[in-house]
């Protein structure tokens, strides 16, 4: 991943927080309002960006060269409020003590400081983010520059990269300077040319592209009066894109280098803090581990073992395997770290997986471990032999159900969330992705592992009470941890792959591929790197003449979304995109499956995240198995590759049928809906007769297909844009759409209304089973946040349901299995599909059993309807 650069303009974020905020100053009489604004923004910008190179520009004084061309520029500015001017040398202090690089230059702007340290940074590669209330740094943007403008308030913003700017104002960056040349600036007395506003400006450059060919085609500009203004403020135009135009080689003396941000020191900032009087943020930074070399951890007695005794253990043991890589089979056991209430041991995976003693403790279920990340420890474990039983807690799956949204659940980011500083962080120990490693000091590596099992033994209590105060320790414990040790197993367990089958299907794409290739260069009439968007482009917008959607920086866009909407427009644009289809299927999916292949036994361990989406859906890498593309036969058919381990055996899938429309009949109780599937009609006709007012019987497959894009967008809040987007439809049309089925299904309705209502007061929602989705934009000014956070309102519970209902049935069918003996088992899970193996004699008892537990694992007003197939192979049984 590429270095992140932020660049932040300083003048203009203090200005934006201090009108911002209300005049706050501290007790000493300093005025903190900018300061404090600033400091929100500059937390989040190192919570959220985490940058590796961090500068503040600041404008250097009132004169720059640009006065040389234009005297009055910026001329008619109010003065600085002197409430605001004093709040800058505070704010420097802020920077130092955050050990933030600042920096200005005399006769320049923050700007062009901003550009030219963007542009270098953008030539080598690096990720650049610009954040400005200005939006003459839009000029800047490119693809790996974004700039992010300040809305309403100090963190609302909006991101551009170069399709949003083109979305937002219709203009790529290199046409900004010329919008403002048209159009001028009130704000830096910028002239422009009278009379052309933003509209205007944009539709010039839409027909002429540039300032200078306006100029030179004002013969074709439409209107008497736009042409003579454009005559007579000719100079004032070009004068004003002299001005606007950002000097992206200004004589800076601060490089790259100089802008490393390793982070700051918590001690310093909390004590700059005490002083200005932020006691509501030292929240944020108190607890953060941050680079604070200085920090002390109390000292901690480690025993390092190698004689392992059945006296070391007590019968409630924090137990900690330590790996380094995040791949429980294939990255080797460091070290293992246990804690109880007398001693802190560590051990060496060798030495364990020899000794009775610890294999006994390890399989007793009457022993409790407290562990961090139950599933990965079962797996671990099991490929030395060894069946961990007994796991009671498991912070890892606590602190995910606590706090769904956070995006780090590892050991030191709990302990410090929940106010204990007695672990480093990981990165602190082992170092960063590829330079990750144990240290060479023994002492200093057991001495961590002790120190993060004592604190997955010391938490158990709080992590506990905070799930029953949220009311979620049923969800915890009756359904996350019991299926946590089932995923453990089925990871371990594996799916075995038909490696010279799916052999075969690589060689059968590439003649595909060979195919189409041939075909496209037949109707291009040439040959050419079809990967390359630089030699694409030409063929397609030049050559073949088709309408330019968009251009980027290096040329014209040949993305995805750019061909679709070609797609009608020339038989090349089709078969451009079948073969980058095929493309992703040979190198991503069947070449990437080749390559994660156990040698050994041909099996696919597929990793599976319980702790990761904030719907509780799970998800799988290593593969991500969930993610073949099945639309396309190709794609479905390397299903085919995922056989049986065991002859005579047969692949056998069950899923739920439209699991979260039964859902949300269920939520809503709306009587229509309830009894559509009651009666076992088919939905989608249901809804298609409803919002058409026709018969059922009379219900098109067109109109049924409409109706199933609205019974599907209704789950996830689709908006007129969206529908009329997903149905080649006008957003009037969709809007009636959607409108006939809230009247159809009123209790829908009111369950959407309601729901919001309850997400604003409480700040979350909630599921079946308690889990929790917080959504802290709920009550934004910001329309955008807004919406998103009252369609994700609606939709969270329905996907969280489903979720929690299939986990339950995994539960169960495995309760289930075991009781009745069954051979079958388990092998994965695919969003509401269910795949085990079994013998082919189990098959028809297998039927009844799957098909009653699933539909029967949670009693809604509804029936759960579960269709199951099964043969050889995945393929087959679908």
């Amino acid at each position: 991943m590429a270095e992140k650069v932020v660049l932040i303009d300083g003048n203009s974020i203090a200005y934006r927080a201090f009108f911002a905020l209300p005049l706050l100053n501290n007790d000493k009489g300093v005025y903190t309002n900018a300061v404090y604004g600033f400091t929100t923004m500059l937390l989040k910008i190192l919570e959220e960006d985490q940058p590796d190179h961090l500068l503040v520009a600041f404008d250097a004084g009132k004169t720059t060269f640009r006065h040389k061309t234009y005297t009055e520029y910026k001329g008619g500015r109010q003065k600085t409020p002197s409430e605001l001017s004093e709040q800058f040398p505070v704010l420097k202090e802020l920077l130092d003590a955050f050990g933030v690089k600042y920096y200005q230059l005399d006769q320049y702007e923050a700007d062009d400081i901003i550009g030219t340290l963007a542009t270098q940074a953008g030539d080598k590669g690096l990720d650049v983010k610009v954040i400005s209330g200005d939006k003459d740094l839009l000029q800047l943007v490119s693809d790996n520059i974004t700039v992010s403008l300040t809305k309403k308030g100090i963190t609302n913003v909006d991101t551009y990269d170069p399709a949003f700017l083109l979305e937002k104002m219709e203009v790529r960056p290199d046409q900004v300077i010329d919008l403002k040349a048209l159009m001028g600036d009130s704000s830096d007395n910028i002239p422009g040319v009278p009379g052309v506003g933003e509209k205007t400006a944009v539709k010039l450059l839409k027909q002429f592209d540039k300032l200078e060919k306006v100029y030179e085609n004002l013969d074709e500009v439409s209107g008497k009066k736009l042409k003579e203004k454009l005559e007579s403020n000719q100079d004032e135009a070009f004068m004003s894109k002299e001005l606007v135009t950002i000097d992206r080689q200004s004589p800076i003396e601060v490089t790259l280098e100089d802008l490393a941000f390793p982070g700051y020191e918590t001690q310093k900032v909390t004590e700059f803090f005490k002083e200005l009087g932020f006691q509501s943020l030292l929240s944020r930074v108190q607890g953060e581990a941050g680079n604070d070399e200085a920090a002390e951890l109390p000292d901690i007695d480690i025993e390092v073992v190698e004689n392992i005794n059945s006296e070391m253990f007590t019968g409630q043991e924090a137990l900690v395997v330590e790996m380094l890589y995040d791949n429980y089979h294939q990255a080797p056991i460091e070290g293992i770290a246990i804690v109880n209430d007398t001693k802190k041991y560590v051990l060496s995976i060798e030495d364990a997986s020899k000794s009775d003693e610890f294999k006994q403790w390890a399989e007793d279920t009457n022993k409790e471990k407290w562990v961090f990340d139950a599933k990965g420890t079962v797996v671990a474990l099991l490929r030395y032999g060894i069946h961990v039983q007994g796991i009671t807690f498991d912070l890892l799956l606590a602190s995910y159900l606590i706090n769904p949204a956070e995006n780090n659940h590892d050991i030191p980011a709990i302990s410090h969330r929940m106010g204990e500083n007695a672990v480093k962080y990981d990165e602190e120990v082992y170092g960063k992705g590829a330079k990750m490693k144990r240290p060479d000091d023994d002492d200093v590596f057991y001495t961590h592992i002790g120190r993060k099992a004592q604190m997955v033994y010391q938490l158990k209590a709080s992590a506990e009470e905070q799930l029953k105060q949220n009311e979620q320790f049923e969800l915890y414990k009756e359904l996350e941890m019991p299926l946590a040790l089932i995923l453990g197993q089925m990871e371990h367990r594996g799916v075995l792959l038909d490696v010279d089958r799916l052999q075969g299907m690589g060689d059968e794409l590439e003649g595909r591929l060979e195919t189409v290739q041939a075909e496209i260069y037949e109707l291009a009439g040439e040959t050419f790197n079809l990967n390359s968007p630089k030699q694409l482009g030409p063929i397609l917008f030049e050559k073949l003449e088709l309408p330019v959607i968009k251009k980027t920086k290096t040329g014209y866009s040949t993305s995805a979304d750019v061909l679709e909407q070609l797609e009608e427009k020339h038989e090349i644009i089709p078969k451009i995109l079948l073969y980058r289809q095929l493309g992703k299927l040979k190198s991503t999916y069947i070449e990437g499956l080749l390559k994660v292949v156990h040698e050994d036994t041909n099996k696919i361990h597929t990793r599976f995240n319980q702790a990761l989406t904030q719907t509780g859906r799970l998800s799988s890498i290593d593969p991500n198995l969930q993610n073949i593309p099945i639309r396309l036969e190709e794609g479905r058919k390397i299903r085919q590759a995922f056989v049986p381990s065991k002859e005579g055996w047969v692949m056998f899938a069950s899923d739920y049928s439209q699991i979260e429309l039964r859902v949300l009949a269920h939520i809503a109780k709306d009587e229509k809906l309830m009894a559509a599937f009651k009666e076992g009609q088919d939905i989608h006709t249901q809804t298609a007769s409803e919002v058409f007012g026709v018969d059922k019987d009379d219900v098109t497959s067109d109109m049924r297909r409409q109706a199933k894009a609205v019974n599907f967008g209704i789950v996830y809040g689709i908006s007129d844009y969206g529908l009329s987007q997903s149905l080649g439809i006008s957003r009037k049309e969709a809007q009636a759409f959607i409108d006939k089925y809230f009247e159809s299904y009123p209790g829908v309705k009111e369950y959407m209304e309601d729901t919001v209502r309850e997400a604003k007061r409480t700040g979350y929602v909630t599921t079946f089973m308690n889990r929790r989705r917080y959504l802290p934009d709920i009550t934004s000014r910001n329309f955008n946040k807004r919406s998103f956070a009252e369609r994700t309102a609606m939709n969270s519970p329905i996907q969280g349901s489903a979720a929690d209902v299939i986990k339950k049935a995994m539960i169960d069918l495995d309760q289930k299995l075991k009781e009745d003996q069954f051979q079958a088992r388990m092998l994965l899970q695919v969003h509401d599909e269910l795949i085990l193996e079994a013998p082919e004699e189990e098959v028809e008892k297998l039927k009844e059993v799957v098909a009653s537990v699933m539909e029967h694992t949670l009693e809604l007003n509804v029936p759960l309807e579960v269709d199951y197939s099964y043969g050889p192979t995945w393929y087959d049984a679908k």
